[in-house]
């Protein structure tokens, strides 16, 4: 049991470790990489699966407050942050955020899992082929009204069904409107930020009184795993914001949108 607790500790902490270097790197948050770990870790400490996907999402929303606020700070050093974007999206992603939630609630582990595998799926076309999303007209300028309320409540009640910061779609949104890739990926990390706290906190208390859960799990919430995780993101996030401004983008997108289809194709197998 020792040797298998070690091996626990050490996984989630490298998790936590890449996990904030995408969260540098690319704004994501990270859950990406966290939610899949936890469904390949969780198995070997409970006999129960039923809900493992709601602790894993769960979990990871708790780990990308960490992550996301660790590369904001890192990214702010560098004046690429928008906040005022951050505060007008805001209100709108925290909207999106509690109808996310509630879809979880009345929705079933497998359908959660079918969610990610197919949203997985999609945001790798991002990462694999970033050149479709590059600004086209340098008349275009970040959505306002009701464009701003839809998409951003979109982003938020996605990001809670899957457990992400939703970082890609920020991304793709502020460099379509001639925004530069740095900021767009340093406001990014604020909106997984923003999305994680009502995303963790929801989780937290949908999980009360659920039997059989991995041990340490409070809600949906699994707190050794929420520590290890942190852990490795603190340390490697400023890390991940260093080579977003110095190493090749396109090289790095296109290696993250390979690794984003590997998780896609693991997740419809546990789906089917």
């Amino acid at each position: 049991m020792e040797v298998e607790l070690l091996w626990f500790v050490i996984t989630l902490c490298l998790a936590g470790a890449i996990a904030g270097i995408t969260s540098g790197l690319f704004g994501n948050g990270g859950g990406f990489v966290v939610v899949p770990a936890l469904l390949v870790v969780f198995p070997f400490f409970t006999d129960s699966s039923g809900e493992l996907i709601k602790v894993a999402i769960g979990t990871s929303l708790a780990s990308i407050v960490v992550s996301s606020a660790r590369s904001v700070q890192a990214h702010k050093k560098k004046g690429a942050v928008d906040f005022l974007v951050l505060k007008d999206w805001s209100i709108w992603l925290v909207v999106g955020v509690v109808v996310g939630l509630y879809i979880a609630s009345q929705t079933s582990s497998e359908s959660l899992i079918l969610v990610f595998a197919i949203g997985v799926l999609l945001y790798s076309i991002y990462f694999l082929f970033p050149a479709l999303f590059a600004g086209t007209s340098n008349t275009l300028t970040m959505p306002k009204g009701i464009f701003k309320a839809g998409l951003a409540s979109f982003l938020g009640g996605f990001s809670a069904l899957l457990g992400i910061g939703g970082g890609t779609i920020t991304v793709m949104t502020m460099v379509i409107c001639n925004r530069s890739v740095h900021q767009a990926i340093a406001t990014a990390a604020g909106v997984g930020f923003i999305i994680g706290i009502p995303g963790s906190i929801g989780f937290l208390l949908m999980g009360q009184n659920v039997q059989d859960l991995p041990y340490g799990t409070v809600g949906f919430i699994n707190i050794p795993a929420l520590i290890a995780i942190s852990a490795g993101s603190v340390m490697t996030a400023p890390l991940g914001a260093k080579w977003a401004h110095s190493l090749d983008e396109v090289s790095l997108k296109k290696i993250f949108g390979l690794y984003l289809i590997a998780v896609s194709i693991s997740m419809f197998y546990k789906a089917f």
